[in-house]
């Protein structure tokens, strides 16, 4: 049974007929799917036709530029598949502010194609990993279905979120998400982990200040504030703040003006609140160490992110999402779980949740002199028994087709992808193997 790879659709605008023709034949004998748009007009239509991986896009276009037909692409479908510039000398200034809205990367003209080939490819697998486990990037899980389906509802009405769950669990990428979706969000997603800023500077770092404004201040900086102008400011561990910040910042909110340290005139910014904490706000107000002004005031819409253990789905796609990541950057270095030890990540509590997990993946990898990730390299000698029982939302017939999965990939990875010295090893005929590999689903390279 050959290995087939799914085909990747692109969207490729350019309207230069040279250019066009050459990268719309390397890229089709390179495996893609493309669609080959000349304007902006007719890359519109294909982009609401079709389901695209990637658009590569060159900024100058005939009809219009091609950094505001993104713009434009994005209010019309909230998320869009990563999205490609190619640019001129001249021009590289505004793909740069490009990449700030949300656009995935750039080529500068003359490019060298087989660059321009791996960096479309990467876009593409990653994206598709993503896109494989349901319809964003914040796992299958059905809570985390939900959050991602009221994204952009939310961004086009809501201009306060509070995302509330334990560290780790996601609420930035959450927050990121809605900022994508966001509907005109062209500036920057601005990201403030209010824990970690100093009380005495906090005020500084929100609202900016001017040159000479206190002992220090050699020059004038923007404040984050400002930074967010047009775009998002994610303020995480709201329930940090002190509580003489939070009168400030509610001040902001109220009339979506500043005034920067030093400064005399305030300043306006127009921009989306996001609020994350892994605490409860409604005890905090309750003690007095937070303001219920402010809590009802980010309290307009909120949304739990369950912690990892509550959602078991999530973590066998997150393990599969890392390691396809792992295994993309690391092609002669190939890992696989076996079953064992993916029971054992399902039944595993993850107290640091998602980013826990990511870690361990990553450390497993990494250590593991071979390609099969054994339980030991997750958890090494400390590995309770008890985290390798399968659960009980999986019945005896789907664990014993995961084990019988893992042993035939196992043993095709043995025999270097053999079938008939895989058949032998295991007993039985070549027709055999292969009936059992096309019912278990298992892709195995067709022999010379």
């Amino acid at each position: 049974m050959p290995t087939v790879e799914p085909c990747h659709r692109l969207c490729l605008v350019e309207d230069d007929e040279i250019m066009g023709e050459s990268l719309l034949r390397l890229l089709r004998l390179e495996g893609f799917a493309v669609d080959w748009c000349r304007t902006a007009a007719e890359a519109l239509e294909a982009v609401d036709a079709h389901r695209h991986s990637v658009i590569v896009s060159d900024i100058r276009l005939p009809d219009r530029d091609g950094g505001d037909l993104f713009l434009e692409m994005r209010k019309r479908h909230g998320a869009l598949p990563p999205v490609l510039f190619m640019t001129a000398y001249g021009t590289i200034d505004r793909a740069v502010e490009l990449l700030k809205a949300g656009a995935a990367d750039y080529v500068t003209k003359p490019f060298d194609v087989d660059v321009l080939v791996q960096k479309v490819r990467a876009l593409a697998e990653n994206y598709g990993a993503i896109a494989d486990g349901g319809d964003a990037a914040l796992g299958v899980s059905p809570a985390m279905r939900r959050i991602a389906e009221s994204l952009p509802r939310l961004a086009r009405h809501a201009a306060a979120l509070l995302i509330t769950g334990e560290s780790g669990a996601g609420k930035e990428h959450v927050a990121r998400l809605f900022h994508q979706h966001a509907a005109g969000a062209a500036g920057e997603f601005v990201a403030v982990n209010c824990a970690a800023i100093p009380e005495p500077l906090m005020e500084a770092e929100l609202f900016g200040y001017e040159r000479g404004a206190f002992t220090g201040a050699v020059k004038a900086k923007r404040g984050y504030f400002a930074q967010a102008d047009g775009g998002t400011l994610f303020l995480d561990e709201i329930g940090e703040m002190p509580l003489s910040m939070q009168a400030k910042l509610l001040r902001v909110l109220q009339d979506r003006s500043f005034v920067r340290l030093g400064a005399e005139r305030p300043e306006r910014s127009a921009f989306h609140l996001v609020c994350g904490t892994h605490r409860d706000l409604k005890n905090l107000v309750e003690a007095g160490s937070f303001r219920e002004d402010l809590y009802y005031r980010i309290h307009v819409i909120h949304l739990r992110i369950p912690p990892l253990r509550e959602r078991p789905e999530d973590i066998r796609w997150f393990v599969r999402h890392f390691l396809a990541e792992f295994n993309r950057q690391h092609p002669e270095e190939q890992r696989r779980l076996e079953t064992r030890t993916e029971q054992a990540l399902l039944s595993y509590g993850w107290p640091g949740n998602v980013r826990e997990l990511k870690h361990a993946v990553e450390r497993a990898c990494i250590l593991s002199t071979g390609p099969v990730l054994d339980a030991e390299a997750f958890f090494g000698d400390g590995l309770d028994d008890r985290a390798v029982v399968p659960r009980a939302s999986e019945s005896l017939a789907e664990y014993l087709m995961a084990c019988e999965r893992d042993y035939l990939t196992l043993t095709l990875e043995r025999h270097g992808g053999h079938m008939t010295h895989a058949a032998e090893a295991l007993g039985i005929t070549r027709k055999t193997l292969w009936e059992k590999l096309r019912r278990l689903g298992i892709r195995a390279r067709s022999e010379p």
